[in-house]
């Protein structure tokens, strides 16, 4: 895993499946993404202009060898928010607005691999993706920032918060057990496993990707229809989500880092990555969890503080599933505001 900020080799990742098997079929009902100098899709998003109009501002900067997207809104001391799976920066309209209007620079970034970011050939472990986010706050101008992160970006903010501690302000954590704590959940817990069957499904190589894109994505939309409680995400973010993972390599790039997950688990490197990751957190850590989450169980995200030697708070939030910032945004904003608000410099 690399503990420094290097250029990503454009070559084949050891668990993308490339080598599994034939190239597949082109994907139905879309146009081609611009390639640009970083990677497939660097210079276009295919079909769906993901840079939706509104108060904040659109662009895109270098860091840890790629090409990142990023929208912005606001001035002050930097949140830089990260999505998670099936999303993109998108998921974070509601918290971009509040943010900017209590005085802080509010920027959501599209993670490698989705959205307008580039989609390199490989480079999607945690350990890169986590120097991915870090080398954004630099780029951004930023000596610190308050690192926000849910499902996917949480598990990289905890990782983050171990690889550069001196980079995260606070860390506020949304759906995202810390990573020994899934590590153990899905080597002894059947019903955690049980709940990321999507995840054993990614394993294999090329249909995974197939089956996300086909019929407009509606296997997408049965995912944010399924993994929400009673408040359901609204009809146009279930459609931005399900064109945004249609754009060409994004299936493939997004569902890159849950392929390492598993696989890594009986390798040396992912064994390292685990030894690696009981380093105490020293960043405040807000840890929201929605009570009714059937993806990440409250009982695995649960205990997260053991890690943290720096103050923390958990929040369980009822009637709240998988994504608390879309289905309580007032609720979630309020305990995100008043958290960065208490550990400000």
């Amino acid at each position: 895993m690399p503990l420094d900020q290097t250029p990503v080799p454009a070559q084949p990742s050891a668990d993308s499946g490339l080598d599994s098997g034939p190239e597949p079929a082109p994907e139905q009902d879309q146009e081609p993404a611009a390639e640009g100098p970083h990677g497939v899709g660097a210079g276009g998003t295919g079909s769906w202009d993901i840079r939706q109009s509104g108060p904040w501002t659109h662009r895109d900067l270098a860091a840890n060898g790629a090409r990142f997207h990023i929208a912005e809104l606001g001035t002050g001391p930097l949140v830089l928010l990260v999505h998670g799976w099936p999303e993109y920066w998108w998921a974070w309209r509601h918290q971009l607005t509040a943010l900017a209007e209590a005085g802080y620079r509010a920027v959501a970034l599209d993670l490698r691999g989705i959205g307008g970011s580039d989609r390199t050939p490989r480079g999607y472990d945690p350990g890169n993706l986590a120097l991915d986010i870090t080398g954004v706050i630099r780029s951004l101008g930023e000596r610190r920032a308050h690192l926000v992160g849910h499902a996917s970006g949480g598990t990289l903010a905890w990782v983050a918060a171990v690889m550069r501690p001196s980079v995260i302000q606070s860390l506020t954590v949304v759906s995202a057990a810390h990573p020994r704590d899934l590590r153990r959940a899905l080597l002894t817990d059947r019903r955690q496993m049980a709940a990321f069957e999507h995840v054993l499904g990614f394993q294999r190589p090329w249909i995974p990707e197939r089956r996300l894109v086909a019929d407009d994505a509606a296997l997408v939309g049965r995912y944010l229809d399924e993994w929400t409680g009673p408040h359901k995400l609204d009809e146009t973010a279930v459609h931005a989500y399900r064109q945004a993972i249609r754009i060409p390599s994004t299936a493939h790039c997004s569902i890159e880092p849950y392929r390492w997950l598993l696989r890594s688990m009986a390798r040396p490197d992912g064994i390292q990555f685990a030894r690696r990751m009981k380093k105490p957190i020293t960043a405040p850590t807000l840890h929201v969890q929605g009570a009714s989450d059937p993806v990440l169980l409250s009982r695995t995200a649960l205990g997260g503080g053991e890690y943290v030697a720096a103050p923390y708070r958990w929040r369980l939030l009822p009637e709240v599933g998988h994504f608390p910032h879309e289905e309580a945004p007032e609720e979630f904003t309020a305990e995100l505001l008043d958290w960065v608000g208490r550990h400000k410099e």
